[in-house]
């Protein structure tokens, strides 16, 4: 197991979900981190927290991964101290809409081609010529088990995670010489905010989706990026999938009535 202690940690989408329980997560092992996210308030109030919880280093930022040219100059501005990234955790992602295609908001495919796909490669590619410069590094992306079979009703989703997993393979292959693992965690089913968003702030749809069993929660695939980020040297978990008990696909799920 390696020590994460002193490693400069990268995590995107920090405020919410996944994303603020890798944060944590990294925290108590000891990490530097990065923290960014579109709102800076709330990214602050996190900083705040983890600083005197944990007694550890932390730099915080308003970042909107959409935007290329902000990512570069967010990178490049770094002070000194922070240039150096051991880890990148990109998190930041969304879903919108959970109907057919022909009756889909084009909308939401924007926004959702824009953070999961443009996103995730502007912030790696901002950061992955430091890694291939000094041959070391460890990119994870947090995709979906969307990324693997494709279900009704979230074509364009979907899409975007197959988009995601193909990165994370190519990415693989094209730095294998130079020392930089690369790594994906594809949950299921997730208690978070993302069906809020998805269903346009819907709640009582959103809670529906996790009625009737106990989904994985936040906490559950912090710990799991923990696994892949404290493996030996030499050792690259390149694919986790993860689903809570009562999951079995993207589409099969048992829930007591």
């Amino acid at each position: 197991m390696e020590s994460l202690k002193g490693k400069k940690v990268f995590i995107t989408g920090v405020t919410s979900g996944i994303g603020r329980s890798c944060v944590y997560a990294f925290a108590k092992e000891g990490a530097d981190l990065l923290i960014s996210a579109r709102r800076k308030s709330l990214v602050d109030e996190i900083a705040d927290d983890i600083r005197k919880k944990f007694n550890i280093n932390v730099y915080s930022f308003q970042l909107d991964v959409i935007k290329r040219k902000d990512v570069d100059n967010a990178v490049k501005s770094l002070p000194a101290e922070w240039k150096r990234i051991d880890i990148l955790i990109n998190n930041a992602g969304m879903g919108r809409g959970m109907v057919k295609f022909y009756e889909d908001n084009p909308d939401g495919w924007e926004e959702m081609i824009d953070t999961n796909i443009k996103g995730l490669l502007n912030v790696t590619n901002a950061i992955i010529h430091q890694m291939i410069e000094r041959k070391d590094g460890h990119i994870i992306n947090i995709g979906s088990i969307a990324g693997h079979e494709a279900y009704p009703r979230g074509a364009v989703y979907c899409a975007t995670k197959h988009a995601v997993a193909a990165i994370t393979k190519s990415l693989r292959m094209d730095v294998m010489d130079k020392n930089i693992r690369i790594s994906t965690i594809d949950p299921g089913l997730v208690q978070t905010g993302f069906s809020k968003v998805r269903f346009y702030g819907d709640e009582e749809k959103a809670n529906a989706v996790y009625k009737g069993y106990t989904p994985l929660s936040p906490d559950d695939i912090a710990d799991a990026v923990i696994y892949i980020a404290t493996r030996p040297k030499h050792v690259n978990i390149a694919q986790m999938v993860v689903f809570p008990t009562a999951q079995a696909s993207s589409i099969h799920v048992h829930k007591e009535s």
